[in-house]
This record gives C-alpha cells, sequence and structure tokens, in this order.
C-alpha cells in the first residue's frame, strides 16, 4: 500500500468493454508523466441527468496467474481512480473477508461499481464511487463486472466543488500562542547574549586601540603585532577559496528563492487567470518546471556578477556560470 507508487489500470488482468468503447490512453502534460498519471476512457457510457440501474462492463474466467495477480492486489489494498469531469473517486481493488463456512479469511474482488453524481443546472458538483458485490478469488472463477450510475441534484455551487477535498478541518490546527511566544523569547535572549558579548569584545578592542593612538601621538607606541578583529579586517575584501563553486552556490540560491516566489505569486494569482492549481492534473509540477527554467537566467547572471566583485576585469566568470547550469 504505497500511495507514491502508481501503475496502469490494465496492469492488472481486468477484462476490457464489450460493448465496443474504445480505452484509449488520454495525452498527458509533463506533469502528469511525472505524476504517474496515465488516464484512459473506462469505457462507461455516461448521459448526463440519466440513471443507469445496470450496465455490463464485461465478463471473465479467472486462471491460475490472473487469480495469483487479484490476490496479491486485494493483500496489498491496491485501489484504483476514476475520474469524472476533473473530480477524482477511489475505488479498493477488493477486500479480504470471513468465509464462515470454512472458516477462514478469502480474498475477494469487488465486480460491481456504483457511481453517485451530484449535479446542480448543467454542472457536476460532486461524485463518488461504492465498490460493491465482492467475489471470491479463485481459478475457474468467473467474474461479470457492472456499474449503476445515481444522479442526484444538489443546491452547491460548482466553484466550492474542489472545497471536500481540501479537508479544510483536517489542516485546521489550533495555534499553540504560548509555544510560540516561548521560542520567540527563547531567540531574542540569545541573540541579546550574542550582542552582549560582541560588543564587549568589541569595546575592548577599541579602547585599546584608543591607547595606542594616544602613545602614537606621543611618540612612546611599542611596536607590536595587531590584535581583535583588525587581525582579519583584510580578509573581508580576499577572494575565498573554491570562488568559482562559491559563486555558483549563491546563483543557486538566488535561483531558489526566485523560484518559490514565481510559484508563490502564480498560485495566488491563479483563480483571477486559470483557476486554481490544484484543480488540473499535474500541473503544480509542470509550474515548478517552467519556473525553475525561468529562474536559471537568474540563477547565472547573480554568479557571474559576484565572481566579478573579486575580479572586475576577468572573463573566467563564465567558468562559474557553466558550473551553475
Amino acid at each position: 500500500h504505497n500511495p507514491q507508487e502508481t501503475y496502469p489500470y490494465y496492469q492488472l488482468p481486468y477484462c476490457k468493454p464489450d460493448h465496443g468503447i474504445d480505452t484509449k490512453k488520454r495525452a498527458s502534460g509533463i506533469g502528469e508523466v511525472l505524476e504517474g498519471n496515465e488516464l484512459r476512457n473506462s469505457g462507461f457510457k455516461l448521459h448526463f441527468a440519466t440513471n443507469v440501474d445496470r450496465e455490463d462492463i464485461c465478463d471473465m474466467k479467472l486462471d491460475k496467474e490472473t487469480a495469483a495477480e487479484f490476490e496479491v492486489a486485494v493483500d496489498q489494498q491496491y485501489w484504483y481512480e476514476l475520474v469524472l469531469d476533473d473530480l477524482p473517486m477511489w475505488g479498493m481493488v477488493g477486500e479480504v473477508l470471513r468465509d464462515d463456512t470454512h472458516g477462514r479469511m478469502e480474498k475477494h474482488i469487488f465486480t460491481h461499481r456504483s457511481l453517485s453524481i451530484a449535479y446542480s443546472g448543467n454542472r457536476i458538483i460532486e461524485v463518488n464511487l461504492t465498490s460493491e458485490n465482492p467475489v471470491p478469488i479463485e481459478a475457474g472463477q468467473q467474474l461479470s463486472f457492472t456499474y449503476s450510475v445515481h444522479w442526484k441534484e444538489t443546491t452547491k455551487s460548482f466553484e466550492k466543488r474542489f472545497n471536500r477535498y481540501l479537508e479544510y478541518d483536517f489542516f485546521e490546527h489550533k495555534i499553540h500562542w504560548f509555544s510560540i511566544f516561548n521560542s520567540f523569547m527563547m531567540v531574542i535572549f540569545l541573540c541579546g547574549l550574542v550582542a552582549i558579548i560582541m560588543f564587549r569584545t568589541l569595546k575592548n578592542d577599541f579602547a585599546r586601540y584608543a591607547k595606542d593612538e594616544d602613545l602614537d601621538v606621543e611618540g612612546l607606541q611599542v611596536i607590536g603585532e595587531d590584535t581583535g578583529w583588525k587581525q582579519v579586517h583584510g580578509d573581508v575584501f580576499r577572494p575565498p577559496e573554491n570562488l568559482e563553486l562559491f559563486c555558483a552556490i549563491v546563483g543557486t540560491g538566488w535561483q531558489l528563492v526566485i523560484l518559490v516566489l514565481f510559484v508563490i505569486l502564480y498560485a495566488m494569482l491563479g483563480p483571477y487567470l486559470h483557476g486554481n492549481m490544484y484543480e488540473d492534473r499535474g500541473e503544480m509540477i509542470s509550474t515548478f518546471i517552467i519556473c525553475f527554467s525561468l529562474s536559471s537566467a537568474i540563477a547565472g547572471y547573480s554568479s557571474g556578477s559576484y565572481y566579478r566583485r573579486f575580479f572586475p576585469t576577468a572573463r573566467s566568470e563564465l567558468n562559474s556560470q557553466w558550473q551553475k547550469a
């Protein structure tokens, strides 16, 4: 049972519809391909606001190989996804039930799918799938797959039909203000402690430098080595080791910052331009890929410009840009 591991629907030995409807694969975008989505026509004959009491899909007879494959799928809790008007619904391949006759647990496969569709006007608002009629999985078993469709009107608006998938109650957690305040005060205390130590150190250094200047004015200065921050003041303008690699890392950081800003902006403006990002399959990954490609130019520019701060007349910043790429 791994939601991140997906397979084509007909990876399992399901039979295909007998009524001639093609179950060809739908064209997928780059985001859908990377997410592992492979949508196919289910072969269900649906007509808007028309109920279907019971419709045959196909018949098949299990042999040892197909029975073994279905048993593995049931044992590992495989489930499938159906999509109607971009609204997903999920169903289990089967389940393990107790056989009272033999007093043991047996694996069963669901052979009937009941679709419940809520609509408002000419819009589909809500879809539900119920798996029914479990049949024992055993070699020689004859399976007849069927489905039914029930339509019902609803007063829900079309704009809010995705709200049931967002699970607001699940994501709305109580804010622990005391913990936040405690952490905030801890950060303030640590920053203040570091600042006090630095100020005391710098104060002593400046007092010593002032004394040295007074002695220098009087001609009594003793020649000695620099102490304190003067020992490293020249390192501020000295190029670091592995400068090209460091510049590439700086460019990568700027690229990630711009990438996050672009994605957040796209998500905020989505409802006004193209609809919510989560409504289209694979759109999130496609957005990341496009924004990552666009921000790569910013990464190259920031890497090269940072390199030229240390070598204004050099042309080898191109090497840094190539490393970033």
